[in-house]
């Protein structure tokens, strides 16, 4: 559906109902399995979902421009800058295992034997 527009993927999803036979080869295609019990659900849950997107595909929307964002938030940044910590000291003291003025850490990677 390549260069489609909304509307016309709307028209065409909105066929309904959907048949078994669309719903097995749906899952088929995302390979799981469904009981009958499952298939004659889901046939019912996807048409109402598609009878909605029909209702939706009605609404005016001439003049509406795309969004992603509808609150007018934004994020607000602050500069990073660096500045020199005063009170090294503290943490140092507060770390479990210091070593020639460092933390000392347990190996992330250790050498593999090989056999």
């Amino acid at each position: 559906m390549r260069g489609c527009t909304t509307a016309v993927i709307l028209l065409y999803l909105t066929r309904m109902p959907i048949s078994l036979e669309e719903i097995k080869k749906i899952a088929l295609l995302a390979r799981i399995k469904l009981t009958p019990d499952e298939e004659k659900r889901h046939a019912e849950t996807i048409s109402a979902v598609l009878d909605y997107m029909k209702i939706l595909n009605e609404v005016p929307t001439d003049g509406v421009e795309p969004t992603s964002q509808v609150t007018g938030l934004s994020n607000v940044y602050r500069e990073d800058e660096a500045v020199i910590s005063t009170n090294k000291k503290e943490l140092m003291d507060c770390m479990p295992d210091v070593y020639a003025g460092e933390l000392k850490v347990p190996a992330v990677f250790s050498e593999v034997e090989s056999s």
